[in-house]
């Protein structure tokens, strides 16, 4: 789970303004941020099966809105990319 001035600090890097919480790629940084905390989760709780489960849901939203926003605004993917640090 991420705090509330997590996750206002995530909107305030990635979304046009304090109020975008609907752009592709703050969603986009969101899932990032609660992916990075599970995995770190996992490393203590390697039995948690649920956790995991839940874990992959959250990859597969990742990669159908990175894939959405790679079709739809490539620039916008690209920055979001590069700041996230994925794909290298």
């Amino acid at each position: 789970m991420l705090t509330k001035e997590e996750k206002a600090q995530i909107v305030k890097d990635f979304g046009k303004n304090a109020n975008d919480t609907g752009s592709t790629s703050v969603q986009v940084a969101i899932l990032t941020k609660e992916i990075e905390n599970l995995n770190k989760h996992f490393e203590v709780n390697i039995h948690d099966f649920q956790g995991k489960r839940g874990l992959m849901s959250k990859i597969g939203q990742r990669k159908a809105l990175l894939a959405y926003l790679k079709k739809t605004n490539l620039k916008e993917y690209e920055e979001t990319i590069k700041k996230l640090g994925l794909r290298r």
